[in-house]
């Protein structure tokens, strides 16, 4: 009977009470959350996009051109479209066009069904072959002698006309260079605006893109076109966009 009352003398001086342990918690807390919370100066900046753009004229061109041919069985189909397409390949060459130059894009076999007309459901009238090379034509001012070579050869698809630079990274570089310029002068205007003076670059990000002024279009040709489709390659322009932060100097 001692040993036991002593154990829970020990016990009872040894615990604190589930209630006192609350209230102890409850004002630490309290006294934290009233502390003033150290907060580090904010860092002044300044972030501004620039552009710049240049102009360039294109050094060469991809046109797709093709032959679309059907009838009733596939053997006829592709003979015929075979025969039109070696043709179309002599005329390329014919015209300056070097073999590397000259490459399939597409070839498919499909069938040909009549209208659906109730209650038999369309028909199998025959087969369609289609057979389209992608050509890069390094002399661009006979892209209008080209294209009226390949009507001639026989050509039921023609079209996707785009000129492209063969080597923009020049150009590119000085469309950095505006873009940067262009930063740098709103990033001094805010500056002045605001009352204060501009620091030194911290950062740059880059994002840029070219864009041809003229779309790929697929268009379809006859033996009615003029002898040489007038074509204007016009200018490309390559663009570069950045974004600069500049810091706040003291």
């Amino acid at each position: 009977m001692f040993t036991s009352r002593l154990a829970v003398q020990k016990t009872k001086r040894g615990v604190l009470p589930v209630g006192v342990l609350l209230a102890v918690a409850f004002f630490i807390g309290t006294v934290q959350a009233q502390a003033p919370e150290q907060k580090s100066p904010a860092e002044g900046r300044i972030v501004v996009t620039g552009e710049g753009s240049v102009s360039v004229a294109p050094d060469y061109a991809q046109i797709r051109s093709g032959v679309t041919t059907s009838a009733k069985t596939v053997k006829e189909a592709s003979d015929t479209n075979a025969k039109a397409m070696t043709a179309i390949t002599a005329a390329l060459l014919d015209s300056g066009i070097a073999q590397k130059d000259i490459r399939t894009s597409q070839f498919s076999i499909e069938p040909d069904y009549t209208s659906a007309s109730p209650p038999s459901g369309p028909k199998l009238s025959g087969y369609r072959v289609s057979n389209q090379v992608n050509v890069t034509i390094r002399q661009i001012e006979k892209i209008g002698e080209i294209l009226d070579r390949l009507v001639k050869a026989g050509a039921t698809d023609a079209g996707n006309v785009e000129f492209l630079v063969s080597d923009p990274a020049k150009a590119l570089d000085q469309a950095r260079e505006a873009a940067v310029a262009d930063a740098r002068h709103k990033a001094e205007l805010y500056a002045r605006a605001a009352g204060v003076n501009l620091g030194r670059v911290e950062w740059i990000s880059e994002s840029a893109g070219y864009e041809p002024p003229l779309s790929p279009a697929r268009s379809k040709l006859s033996p009615a076109l003029p002898k040489e489709v007038p074509i204007e390659r016009g200018e490309e322009t390559l663009r570069a966009a950045i974004t600069i932060g500049f810091d706040i100097a003291q």
